[in-house]
């Protein structure tokens, strides 16, 4: 069953919450728009890539209520079934322009978006999700952290620098960076646990955080592998998020 951060967060869009919407489109758009232009296959702009993504969240939205999650669809299959459908009537459209006539879309088809036996989207696809999940949580402790404090985990994970060069960069003792670093990544793994809940459907997507090295539970022994893992999503987004302005 949802769980109750997913249907607060689905009331939310429902009701028309602007940062709700916001948030959805900042966490998921890239990967949408970066899915569209790869179907188009040069057939649609970026331009009418931008109007399908908006489309395909406001799809979402509408149609969330009326998900069965018992039948096994994850969040990121259910959002790609529903891109691609928005893709298809925008075709179907303009290839009954070109005819002169018109065509009634396709219904989407609520019952197939919730099956096994569906489509399903690749690894490369589900990594993309992944990591936008990720990235939300970094987001979110990067505006609710203290400056400094985020500054010194951005430093010495994102950026690869020793703790003293941090120390001495910042004016303070390596036991303070030290401190610093831990009061982060702790706020970093309890953000990461609510932003899956959230974005999941399934139990299999609640347990992809471990699976991808992200242990949510504080442990120091795993505390070199879980900011490793960071950051590599972390560049990966950052390079994603670049090609995603450059194609605008």
């Amino acid at each position: 069953m949802l769980n109750n951060l997913t249907t607060g967060f689905v009331g939310r869009l429902r009701a028309r919450d602007p940062a709700a919407w916001f948030e959805l489109w900042e966490t998921f758009g890239p990967i949408l728009r970066a899915q569209l232009h790869k179907w188009g296959r040069g057939r649609i702009g970026f331009e009418t890539v931008q109007d399908i993504s908006q489309e395909t969240l406001a799809a979402l939205s509408h149609s969330i209520d009326r998900h069965d999650p018992n039948k096994g669809a994850r969040f990121s299959t259910w959002l790609l079934a529903i891109a691609k459908h928005t893709l298809s009537g925008e075709i179907d459209k303009r290839m009954a322009l070109k005819r002169g006539a018109g065509k009634k879309p396709v219904a989407l088809d609520e019952a197939w978006a919730g099956q096994h036996d569906g489509p399903s989207p690749g690894n490369h696809y589900e990594q993309a999700v992944f990591d936008a999940k990720v990235e939300a949580a970094i987001r979110m402790v990067e505006r609710e952290a203290e400056f400094a404090d985020f500054a010194v985990y951005r430093m010495r994970v994102f950026e690869g620098s020793q703790g003293k060069d941090v120390a001495t960069a910042l004016g303070v003792s390596e036991p303070t960076i030290s401190r610093r670093l831990t009061k982060v990544r702790n706020l970093l793994r309890e953000r990461l646990g609510e932003v899956m809940e959230k974005y999941s459907f399934t139990e299999e997507e609640r347990g992809e955080a471990s699976r991808n090295g992200i242990d949510p539970n504080p442990s120091k022994a795993a505390d070199a592998l879980f900011d490793d893992a960071l950051a590599d999503i972390y560049h990966r987004q950052m390079i994603l998020r670049r090609e995603d302005q450059a194609a605008s």
